[in-house]
């Protein structure tokens, strides 16, 4: 699909690879890299396609680069089976950055399904080598903020409600925390197109950050996007994990690249992780392990993965 097109082309130009096969519907690929040198690259679906997920395929490459990077990443900012760039920068961001780098992702554009239109800056830094993380002791709750959002043509009083319905689903949980979640309509000229949606995080003692969000679409009721984002929190939250569903499997390839043993609490493995593990373990000499965790409650469905990285180095610093 477009997006993984994008994906593809942006990694050939940041390290002068050569790709064939590369084109819509392709059922095969060939990819030869070079070196990864860094520098402005821009990445375009053209279409709503995923700036996240460009955004997760560029990241590990440019962390190993000779030079800075900045992707200029176009396409859908909150698009449906993709991480919303909202949930990257809440969630994702302040937690890869424990494996020892940072980066800097500067939403320029918001674009939505159809259309998309989107735009986002990532800047980057390369690093000698990723520290291992330890992410296994959840604490406890201490707050839960968000925001809940509408651009073009829908009223602001639709980002009230998704607010207001998640409110009341998280108070029959969750009765004595302060609930922050900011109903917030787009500038326009910050945003392409007509969107809405809701994005949830719950932070805990020992810094962990969940998230349960939706999409608002065409004759979907904006209550009922807020009780899914809401009921998707307390799923993540119930588990008793320091990772919710949505970030388990994009932690994987920085495990696998880091140098030391990282190990990170999680709810039930998604199939999304189990892939990530099958092809960090192909392809790099990683190695993963997933045991049940052994819990003081039973009823918590907890597993720890944890792994022995590959200790991957930078040649360029």
């Amino acid at each position: 699909r477009p997006q993984h097109l994008s994906g593809l082309e942006v990694i050939r130009d940041l390290c002068d690879g050569k790709l064939n096969g590369g084109e819509i519907g392709s059922t095969e690929i060939t990819f030869t890299p070079g070196k990864i040198k860094g520098g402005t690259h821009i990445a375009d679906t053209k279409t709503a396609g995923s700036v996240c997920l460009l955004m997760q395929v560029a990241m590990p490459c440019v962390l190993f680069a000779a030079s800075p990077s900045e992707l200029h990443l176009k396409g859908g900012t909150n698009a449906e089976m993709a991480p919303q760039i909202d949930y990257t920068v809440m969630v994702l961001k302040p937690i890869v950055e424990k494996f020892n780098f940072t980066f800097n992702c500067d939403i320029k554009k918001r674009g939505y399904y159809p259309q998309g239109g989107g735009e986002v800056v990532v800047q980057m830094s390369p690093v000698k080598e990723l520290s291992p993380i330890n992410l296994t002791e959840r604490g406890t709750v201490t707050k839960i903020y968000g925001r809940a959002f509408v651009a073009g043509a829908l009223p602001i009083k639709l980002a009230k409600d998704m607010s207001s319905a998640a409110v009341r689903c998280i108070r029959k949980e969750i009765r004595d925390l302060y609930i922050n979640i900011q109903p917030v309509r787009e500038p326009d000229d910050q945003a392409v197109g007509t969107g809405s949606g809701i994005i949830i995080v719950a932070e805990t003692s020992t810094g962990c950050l969940l998230a349960g969000s939706a999409l608002g679409k065409r004759g979907k009721n904006s209550d009922k996007v807020g009780i899914e984002a809401a009921e998707m929190l307390l799923k993540n939250l119930k588990h008793g994990g320091t990772v919710d569903d949505s970030l388990q499997d994009q932690l994987i390839i920085f495990m696998a690249l880091a140098k030391g043993v990282s190990r990170v609490k999680s709810g039930p493995i998604t199939l999304h992780t189990q892939t990530a593990i099958h092809f960090a373990e192909l392809l790099t000499k990683a190695k993963f392990t997933v045991t049940k965790s052994e819990e003081e409650d039973p009823s918590n469905d907890t597993y720890i993965i944890e792994c022995q990285g590959m200790g991957m180095i930078n040649p360029n610093l």
